[in-house]
């Protein structure tokens, strides 16, 4: 059963994804910044309050509740071959696909990409009907996958992202400013490998927030960056050429 927590908390995702801060809200409710905070950090909110809030938002009660029983409705982990082949087949839906995994609004892609509005609105569509959003009134959406979402990882996508992206990706000299290139290579016990899986994991999720989190900043106060964050048994194939093999490999006992 859905309490007021649970509104007030999909009020929050509501505000975020259509770009109103406190501060905005507070000034079309006639309140202070203060007394708003103050209401949702509490979680004290009477429904007439609730309802003045939808109608900032254009939306109703009765959609609120909607959209907190589509929380617990199954989203995808995954899409299908054919699916991610109709994505990556277009440069431009990829980008807006990627966009929308990174919960950008759409008045932040059309500020930041070469989009027109009505193709912009064509490609969210296009989205819609592949099941990765769910696109609403006023151009906002859903996100319909998981936030362990991921690419299929020898799909079309990811295929494409090997091929194309990553040569460009490390082609920088990641000397800039607030860039880092590390590369370490160890043997461990593979007991620990999940560990440091989930280190990295913790690390990715820091920075998913903090993007967030960054959103309502000014555009000159925020630069884009890319992570990418991986570990894997490997070793590099010159190398592995040159390396002496074990006693299992050889067939023989220590």
């Amino acid at each position: 059963m859905s309490t007021t927590a649970d509104l007030i908390r999909v009020l929050k995702a509501e505000l975020k994804s259509a770009g109103i801060t406190y501060a905005a809200l507070a000034a079309q409710l006639g309140l202070a910044e203060s007394s708003i905070k103050r209401m949702f950090a509490q979680g004290d909110m009477p429904l007439s309050r609730i309802d003045a809030i939808c109608r900032v938002l254009r939306t109703d009660f009765a959609e609120l509740s909607r959209r907190l029983a589509d929380e617990h409705t199954t989203t995808r982990m995954e899409l299908t071959q054919e699916q991610e082949r109709a994505v990556v087949a277009d440069r431009r839906l990829l980008l807006a696909a990627i966009c929308c995994l990174s919960q950008w609004t759409f008045e932040q892609m059309l500020a930041s990409y070469r989009y027109e509005p009505a193709e912009l609105v064509g490609l969210l569509l296009q989205l819609d009907r592949l099941g990765i959003i769910e696109l609403r009134e006023h151009n906002r959406y859903r996100l319909k996958v998981s936030k362990t979402f991921r690419w299929r990882p020898h799909g079309p996508v990811m295929q494409f992202f090997r091929a194309e992206v990553v040569p460009d990706y490390f082609r920088g000299g990641f000397d800039g400013e607030g860039e880092q290139l590390m590369l370490v290579h160890g043997e461990i016990n593979r007991a620990l490998a999940p560990v440091f899986n989930e280190r990295l994991a913790r690390i990715g999720a820091d920075f998913a927030r903090q993007h967030l989190a960054d959103q309502r900043l000014p555009e000159d106060q925020k630069q884009p960056f890319t992570m990418v964050v991986g570990l894997r048994s490997w070793l590099f194939g010159p190398f592995r050429d040159l390396r002496r093999p074990t006693a299992d490999e050889s067939g023989t006992n220590p």
